[in-house]
């Protein structure tokens, strides 16, 4: 009875939405005339068969996985010095990471726009130290993307690594370090397996905010170098091609899922293990 009202929204908002577009998926669009009475799967195979849409998606993998990558080798050390640090310390360190996120995503976007631009920041700098003679292209390409995203959701990393850091128990640090094992050996046998929860929950969080982003890729990434967040986004509002865009959002989602349960089970095998 409590719990009704929440899930009578999540249905609403939810549920409803996803069932209105599975039948408009299952219909072909005609350039002209508009979506058509009759029933195909040409959307759903176009997708593995058009080698267009293959590129998308694999361009929307590699960047997920890329950022993923990227948020964790440099969010963990990060992570450890804040759970390690006093409290004072602490609360100072996690206020810094938490500010970005206070800035609008356009805004930080922009910022990237000004620094990675052909005259941009960057450029301009390396030109006028003679480093180079013509601009370096870091934007509308997978460089600038990654950077891009790789700076928003860094902070989602973080904040997911440092309770499980924290979760770690001293007294088992603390026996591995009366065994005589080094620092090094500490952390690679004793807390990177035990904060491997929060490293599996933050990566599957950056990878599934990464993968649906659309601003960001839209700004970053140009009308030309497309992911699939942002062709559904053309599909729908530029080409008018719904039963297309609703396709590319159901793979979208079932991918997300598809990750979000394989992470699960590997979570689930861990905990078994451990």
């Amino acid at each position: 009875m409590l719990v009704s009202p929440l899930l009578l929204v999540l249905v609403l908002v939810f549920v409803a939405p996803v069932v209105l577009m599975m039948p408009l998926s299952l219909h072909e669009y005609v350039p002209g005339t508009g979506i058509s009475a009759n029933w195909t799967l040409t959307n759903y195979t176009s997708i593995l068969t058009d080698e267009y849409y293959r590129e998308v998606v694999l361009r929307t993998l590699v960047l997920g996985f890329g950022v993923t990558a990227i948020c964790l080798v440099m969010g963990y050390p990060l992570a450890y010095y804040i759970a390690n640090a006093g409290p004072k310390m602490r609360l100072t360190l996690t206020m810094l990471v938490i500010f970005p996120m206070l800035l609008n995503l356009v805004v930080r976007s922009f910022g990237w726009i000004a620094l990675l631009a052909n005259r941009g920041l960057i450029n301009n700098l390396l030109i006028d130290l003679g480093l180079i003679e013509r601009p370096i292209k870091m934007m509308f390409n997978l460089f600038g993307l990654l950077v891009g995203m790789s700076h928003i959701f860094l902070p989602f990393m973080v904040l997911m690594l440092v309770p499980a850091i924290q979760a770690i128990s001293k007294d088992v640090q603390a026996a591995a370090y009366t065994l005589s094992a080094s620092r090094p050996r500490v952390f690679w046998s004793v807390t990177l397996p035990m904060s491997a929860p929060g490293i599996l929950s933050g990566s599957i969080l950056v990878f599934v905010l990464t993968i649906s982003a659309l601003v960001t890729p839209r700004m970053l990434g140009g009308p030309t170098y497309k992911v699939m967040a942002t062709l559904i986004y053309d599909d729908f509002l530029q080409t008018l091609d719904w039963p297309a865009g609703a396709a590319m959002s159901f793979a979208l989602t079932g991918l997300t899922l598809l990750v979000i349960g394989l992470s699960s089970g590997i979570l689930k095998r861990w905990g078994g293990t451990a």
